[in-house]
């Protein structure tokens, strides 16, 4: 379990949490309508911060969104009461889309790689530590805490301060628009009547530590991340992956205990229908089910850390917020639902968050130290004595997991397990002969981007060798299984992707922005078409770095190993930054 000692948010509601949540209490809402973003735009209701609001955020050599993350950290560090520069920290920062507001369409500005602003954040902060950023679609957010989480629990470090934070621009609300998923009104989470959802900026923080700083300090106790394997951009029906996420968090909890479960609730017509499945699936129709969505708007990269920080503020309050727009159920699933704020005894709650790619995250958060704690010191105890008598660290305790295949892409060579592959492309043209050479069956391969189609044969290729090394056990295709993840790394995101979407809509004249294009923007994608492929309904993760950094990945492998459910993983680095340019590297491995 780790402990929160420090928060800030930033929003147009207000310049920190105080003001935010006073802003929730009064039931005031940032989202307003916004019209003249675009010529090319229509009218939409949104929550965006005012011209105002920017220039008093604006730091001179940075960016508006590295700004906004520059003023939230700062302003969190400086509560934290911890000195952060004597000990090992790790800064994980949650965005979709980051900087792309520095994007053109020639050579992309170098901060627009997220991995690059990250490390420039921390040499304005004056901070010693490693960056990692979180691009997992709508989850980011709650996956950045589940990673930070898992980090410091295996003591890879001893503090991680955890940011959010995504701005809109053109590029944005013209993908979402393209979807036909903004409301030009004030957005109606679960309403029978919601047309959709309202786009939103800001910045949350949150740092956590190994230990609580107060008795009643508020502690992550479980994490969870799954996959429908269903659809790129469209949810289960039947909200499967958030389903596991959930169960998966509450298997040793009371959800009578509950204050609150705090969905993620966009207004749109399927996410809130599996949403109240899912939950409803969970056995927790009786718990008060809430959205902030009507207060704050999609804050994407910082909705997970924003919402939950608002959601300790009110348990601690005993309240559960009401959510705001809702009056009539709209959904199937039976979940108890209120406009307004009702009085609630739990003292712990749970966060829940869907996205792009098919991932789902689930966050079980407990005030002090709880039941579940006591039982984590026993286990931690007993952890202690083993590690005594094997004379080890506690981040070494972990064992590596074990390689048992490997695959690596260039433009001119191919080697899976180290033999060499006997090619007959190169370049561009690769991927598509490696495609048909071996794949062949799943003419989807022709929609993908490039760096899915790289991440798509490599995995094929991983696999098929996995296949042979297994034909004496029976092999079904078919089969569902929860327990492999998929963890990839790169440095450029999507670049080649983004510029390509940028195309489509820089001229008025020219308009043209594609939905199917616009989902392959967001690099986790890749590992949603992988679950797809081959029905792993197990954690999918997407983490862009500075640069290839074999300790942090090694970190975040184990970490994501310490998940009890997962027992294999496909991870390594993959990047594509040009036709000519582009490397898969990865493994198959197992605990």
């Amino acid at each position: 379990m780790t402990f929160k000692i420090a928060d800030h948010i930033l929003s147009p509601l207000g310049q920190n949490t105080d003001e935010n949540y006073a802003a929730v209490l009064n039931y005031q809402s940032g989202v307003r309508g916004c019209g003249g973003l675009s010529v090319v735009l229509p009218k939409i209701s949104a929550s965006l911060f005012s011209e105002e609001q920017k220039s008093s955020l604006r730091i001179f050599g940075l960016s508006r969104f590295e700004s906004m993350v520059v003023r939230s950290v700062s302003e969190a560090v400086s509560q934290c009461g911890a000195d952060l520069s004597k000990a090992k920290v790790v800064f994980i920062l949650s965005t979709t889309k980051g900087n792309i507001e520095q994007l053109t369409v020639a050579d992309p500005f170098e901060r627009y790689y997220p991995g690059i602003s990250a490390q420039h954040i921390l040499d304005v902060l004056g901070l010693q530590a490693s960056p990692i950023v979180v691009c997992n679609a709508c989850i980011s957010g709650l996956s950045a805490l589940i990673l930070a989480s898992r980090l410091l629990d295996i003591a890879a470090y001893d503090y991680a301060i955890v940011c959010g934070a995504d701005c809109q621009s053109p590029f944005i609300i013209s993908g979402f628009q393209s979807l036909q998923a903004l409301s030009a009104d004030a957005c109606r989470p679960f309403d029978i009547e919601r047309t959709g959802l309202n786009l939103g900026e800001a910045a949350a923080t949150m740092i956590l530590s190994r230990r609580p700083s107060k008795p009643d300090d508020w502690g992550i106790a479980a994490g969870c991340i799954r996959n429908d394997a269903y659809h790129i951009s469209a949810p289960s029906k039947k909200g499967d992956g958030a389903l596991l996420a959930l169960q998966s968090v509450l298997h040793d909890t009371d959800p009578s205990a509950l204050a609150v479960v705090n969905a993620h609730g966009t207004a749109t017509m399927f996410n809130d229908q599996m949403e109240s499945v899912a939950i409803d699936r969970a056995g927790l129709s009786a718990i008060p089910v809430n959205s902030l969505k009507g207060y704050f708007g999609h804050t994407m990269g910082a909705a997970g850390i924003l919402e939950t920080i608002i959601t300790m503020r009110a348990t601690d309050d005993h309240i559960a917020l009401g959510t705001k727009g809702f009056a009539e159920p709209g959904v199937s699933g039976h979940i108890r639902l209120s406009s307004e704020h009702q009085p609630t005894t739990g003292r712990n709650f749970v966060k829940m968050l869907s996205g792009f790619g098919g991932c789902n995250a689930a966050l079980l958060v407990e005030e002090g130290v709880s039941r579940k704690e006591e039982r984590g010191k026993r286990n931690e105890n007993s952890l202690k004595a083993d590690m005594q008598q094997q004379n080890t660290s506690p981040s070494s305790f972990l064992l590596p997991p074990s390689s048992k295949h490997s695959v690596l892409i260039l433009p001119n060579a191919v080697e899976l397990d180290g033999r060499r592959l006997p090619i007959e492309a190169q370049g561009k043209d690769l991927l598509t002969a490696l495609y048909r050479q071996y794949v062949g069956d799943y003419p989807k391969f022709y929609k993908m981007d490039p760096l899915s189609r790289l991440g798509f044969v490599a995995t094929e290729l991983l696999l098929a060798a996995e296949r042979t090394s297994c034909q004496h056990q029976e092999q079904n295709p078919e089969t569902e299984r929860s327990d492999r993840a998929v963890v990839l790394f790169n440095r450029s995101s999507t670049v080649v992707t983004d510029r390509h979407y940028l195309q489509t809509i820089v001229r008025p004249d020219d308009y043209f922005p594609s939905p199917s294009l616009f989902v392959y923007t967001l690099p986790n994608i890749v590992t949603g078409e992988i679950a797809i492929r081959h029905h792993y309904h197990g954690e999918t993760s997407f983490y862009l770095l500075p640069s290839r950094d074999e300790e942090v990945m090694a970190q975040v492998v184990q970490a994501t190993l310490a998940d009890a459910e997962t027992t294999s993983l496909i991870s390594g680095w993959i990047d594509y930054t040009g036709d000519q340019e582009f490397i898969a590297d990865l493994t198959l491995q197992e605990k």
